[in-house]
């Protein structure tokens, strides 16, 4: 049944070097274990290196009681970091390190039973940017599966040509606000949202679009059919993996057949409840979640 069936992230594994120390992330890991907490089987794809943080990434994934069974070895390349420096207003630059291993995924034969027999593939822009990998998802993206891209743009790791190659396979898009704004300039949409996403969603064939649009909530076009969310108000402590959540919570929605309007409330309630925490992935339960949606 469907709702048995594999969510498979594939991307990126980084740890994030800040000031106070280092934090495991990366987008698809994010997903994935919001996935794994709302009661969803979900695997992330990716490959670290055979080094201190490699070693301590597949402790802290196996500690969530996720599988590392399609998380690869690298003995060439370190684990990915990203060194994350604040100005004095406490601004975040980044610096992602390249290459590393995630760089470096490569086709199995395991990988591909299991995105064969998979209900969803979510992949986003950032690990395109090296062609072994991007080869990798290219090929997993011609299974015949839900293909989700979660397109997170990265500069200066993404162009024009990445990704509309990225687009083209994708049934549901999902994209913030300063996105959307990009993808109109390349591709020549409407200034206005509803008329762009339906733009867009004719062109690349996509049967949902959702653009998420921070504390002011986020709007979804859904089969056919629109939704829009004022978004929650919460005392934000930490906004980092608000919008994993959000894709998390989206995709449930989507494999339950929710209606539109409900789907999306829960989505920004998840990625309200995440931001009114410390850290991306804060440890909850679908009835956690269920209860501060109840009382928000």
């Amino acid at each position: 049944m469907n709702n048995q069936k594999n969510i498979l992230c594939f991307g990126e594994v980084l740890w994030d070097a800040l000031p106070m120390g280092l934090f495991l992330g990366g987008a698809p890991l994010n997903v994935s274990i919001h996935l794994h907490l709302l009661g969803e089987h979900a695997h992330i794809i990716s490959r670290v290196g055979n080094d201190r943080l490699g070693k301590e990434a597949i402790r802290r994934i196996t500690a969530k009681n996720l599988s590392d069974g399609l998380i690869q070895n690298d003995e060439h390349f370190e684990t990915g970091i990203v060194e994350v420096k604040l100005d004095h207003q406490g601004n975040p630059e980044y610096e992602i390190i390249e290459p590393v291993a995630w760089d470096n995924i490569k086709l199995t034969p395991q990988m591909e039973a299991k995105v064969e027999d998979g209900w969803a593939l979510v992949y986003g822009s950032l690990v395109l940017r090296d062609k072994r990998s991007r080869n990798t998802i290219y090929s997993l993206l011609q299974k015949n599966i839900l293909k989700v891209f979660d397109i997170n743009l990265r500069s200066p790791f993404y162009n024009k040509q990445i990704i509309e190659d990225a687009l083209k396979p994708a049934d549901i898009l999902k994209l913030n606000a300063d996105e959307l704004e990009q993808l109109k300039t390349w591709f020549s949409l409407s200034r206005v949202d509803r008329p762009a996403i339906r733009q867009l969603a004719e062109r690349f064939d996509c049967s949902t679009i959702t653009v998420t649009r921070g504390e002011e909530g986020a709007i979804i076009y859904h089969g056919g059919q629109w939704a829009e969310h004022q978004g929650f108000s919460v005392d934000v402590k930490d906004a980092v993996g608000a919008g994993d959540a959000f894709l998390a919570a989206l995709l449930q929605g989507i494999r339950k057949e929710k209606q539109v309007d409900e789907m999306l409330t829960f989505a920004n309630a998840a990625g309200a409840f995440v931001a009114a925490h410390d850290g991306a992935t804060p440890e909850y339960t679908y009835k956690d979640l269920n209860q501060f949606y109840s009382e928000i």
